[in-house]
């Protein structure tokens, strides 16, 4: 969405709401790299590389209601090969749109996004499917939730009886032309935790995901008509505007830690608006003009990264370099400032649909964003909104990207605190060709297997060592542990007639690195 006073991109606002590796700086399905474009010098080993599917009114998936059951797997598989394809290593999917559900919930109903009608059975489990798939493919499944929207419309009568907000009418408000949760009540901040650490409880998800919702973007001569929960819940807060800042807060902080107490391994990661607040405003504050996070959606988003409360930010910076209400290059600086010193990795929300809708009139706009990146290193990666506009590929931009920046494979960085431990070296590779390529195979041996593996492919007779693995020009793929324990890969791209040498190493569920195996050669 814009940064300014009062007017808000309408498509940004409906947002937080389709596997080849490249080879050569080209792949499939229709996206190539565009005439001229170098492949990267820097090939980083670690970089978080992600797309957001969005649900809500069937922006990216399912892409209508009332799809069969095959044909909406078969557009999401696509998008996962999409993915692959573009070398990306995880995606973040919307499961909880409108206080609705992509899973069988026993807080709230099936998603009107599946079927066309509220708690509408849509005949198979959509998150349990999307993790498989995701799992196949070895792409981290980030389950993406809005706390506090109930329903694109007002009616609370359009709800399906049984829906909470229906049960407990005192429990929303509507406002702007949606119907929203109140963030003031305790009851309801109990309540969508419970709905959404369900889903954590159940499923063996990667990381729990927010976007910028939490109270409503501002409406031009409207205010929240919370003034009575102000009253019966205000703590003692002498401003209603802190008070709902401290409501989000709460929120922010309490979901952490009931995530962490259930899986600690899971990740807790917010995208916010792009502002936090303007130096004008705060003298912590950017460089900027825009609206602020902070005042607009009571969203205190500096505080979350300082207090701990996160363990990733991905800050939608959706504005391009030289921007004077918002300069992405004097806000880059500042988030990666305020991570500095912290637990918190960074990663950018970067706008794909302003190159499909031309608001980004330079096709090498995010391309060097991403060029801007590098020498920001507290940058941990980059997430793409929306998955269809890194499908459409507008004026060859996300080519561009892919040729840059992508094209080698990239493992997802590690955020410290949360632990894990490197699993043992991968044990008996062994090497063989035929004629689909090199055949690699290798086993695990430790009482707790690994999670995944990387493959290495040198030229030559080498020995590498683990600096040899420092970036990633040697990376050739990426793949899900067998839980049994013995694999087997195939290097469809080695090259007839000259020898390769291969090194596989194991990591366990938060990525950290085993030593490398011995190297084989073909």
């Amino acid at each position: 969405m814009e940064p300014t006073t009062g007017a808000f991109d309408r498509r940004a606002l409906l947002r937080l709401a389709g596997g080849a590796t490249v080879v050569g700086g080209a792949f499939a399905a229709g996206i190539g790299v565009l005439p001229g474009h170098a492949v990267e010098a820097p090939a980083p080993k670690r970089q978080f590389r992600a797309m957001w599917l969005s649900s809500v009114v069937n922006i990216d998936w399912p892409s209508k209601v009332g799809l069969t059951v095959e044909q909406q797997q078969t557009e999401f598989i696509a998008w996962l090969d999409l993915a692959v394809k573009l070398n990306l290593n995880a995606v973040i999917c919307q499961v909880r749109p409108t206080a609705d559900s992509f899973w069988p919930s026993p807080y709230e109903p099936w998603s009107q996004y599946l079927t066309g009608t509220q708690g509408g059975d849509p005949g198979y489990d959509p998150l349990a499917f999307q993790l498989a798939e995701a799992r196949k493919r070895n792409l981290e499944y980030h389950a993406w939730f809005n706390p506090y929207r109930v329903s694109m419309q007002t009616d609370p009568g359009k709800l399906v009886p049984t829906h909470p907000a229906r049960k407990n009418p005192d429990w929303v408000f509507p406002f702007g032309g949606k119907l929203y949760y109140n963030p003031g009540i305790p009851a309801v901040r109990a309540f969508v935790q419970d709905a959404m650490l369900d889903a954590v409880e159940t499923y063996d998800i990667d990381a729990v995901h927010f976007d910028d919702y939490f109270y409503p973007y501002p409406v031009a001569g409207q205010d929240y008509p919370d003034a009575a929960t102000y009253a019966e819940h205000g703590r003692g807060i002498v401003t209603i505007e802190d008070w709902r800042r401290d409501n989000i807060n709460l929120l922010v902080r309490e979901i952490g830690e009931r995530i962490h107490a259930l899986k600690p391994w899971v990740k807790f990661g917010i995208s916010p608006f792009g502002i936090w607040r303007n130096k004008a405003t705060d003298p912590l504050g950017s460089e900027t003009s825009g609206t602020e996070s902070y005042a607009a959606i009571s969203a205190d988003t500096r505080r979350w990264v300082k207090e701990g409360w996160v363990d990733y930010i991905n800050p939608q910076i959706y504005w391009q370099i030289g921007l004077a209400v918002a300069d992405y290059a004097k806000l880059v600086p500042w988030w990666a400032d305020v991570v500095a010193d912290t637990d918190v990795a960074l990663y950018i929300g970067q706008a794909v649909y302003k190159v499909t809708s031309g608001a980004f009139t330079d096709p090498e706009e995010l391309s060097k964003h991403l060029t801007f990146n590098r020498d920001h290193p507290e940058v941990d990666g980059d997430v793409w909104f929306s998955a269809k506009d890194v499908r459409t590929d507008a004026k060859g931009a996300i080519s561009a990207i892919v040729a840059e920046h992508y094209s080698r494979p990239a493992l997802v960085p590690v955020i410290n605190h949360l632990g894990g431990v490197a699993p043992p070296a991968p044990q008996a590779v062994s090497v063989r060709r035929t004629r689909a390529g090199v055949q690699v195979r290798w086993t695990s041996r430790s009482p707790v297997l690994p999670t995944s593996y990387a493959i290495w492919r040198f030229g030559g007779d080498a020995d590498p060592v683990a600096a040899d693995l420092d970036d990633a020009t040697n990376l050739v793929a990426t793949v899900r542990a067998d839980r049994r324990g013995a694999h087997l890969w195939v290097d469809t791209e080695a090259v007839a007639g000259e020898q390769h040498s291969y090194v596989i190493t194991a990591y366990d569920r938060l990525w950290n690195e085993s030593e490398p195996s011995r190297a084989v050669r073909s």
